[in-house]
Parts: C-alpha cells; sequence; structure tokens
C-alpha cells in the first residue's frame, strides 16, 4: 500500500523503460488505485485470517450409528 507512495516506485525498471510508463504509473490516480487494491487484499487476509481461527471443528460421528 506505500510503495506506490516511495521512492522506489519512481526508479521503478518500468519508469525508466519507456516515458510512457512513467507519464501513466506516476500518476497519483493510478497510485491511489494500486494502493486501493493493497487495502482491499489486506482486508481480505484479515478476512480470511479471522475465519480460519474461529471455525469450529466439524461434530464427532455418534457411536449409536452402525
Amino acid at each position: 500500500m506505500l510503495i506506490p507512495w516511495s521512492t522506489f516506485w519512481e526508479r521503478n525498471y518500468f519508469v525508466e523503460w519507456s516515458p510512457a510508463f512513467k507519464v501513466i504509473l506516476t500518476s497519483s490516480y493510478v497510485r491511489g488505485a494500486i494502493s486501493g487494491l493493497g487495502l482491499v487484499n489486506m482486508g481480505a487476509a484479515l478476512f480470511e485470517l479471522a475465519d480460519f481461527f474461529t471455525a469450529r471443528p466439524p461434530d464427532a460421528p455418534s457411536g449409536d450409528q452402525p
């Protein structure tokens, strides 16, 4: 989420490779979109972790059944 706003982003291989990519990738809109996707990804990961840790084991079969 933070990488698009750092100086590392501006020294990216793709930014240095093409001037057209530099205009696109250094745009605040593109940086915001990538940060937003990172935020959504982090939220989904936290939701999955919460679901994993709160899951109950399946019921054990009872001894009545053959």
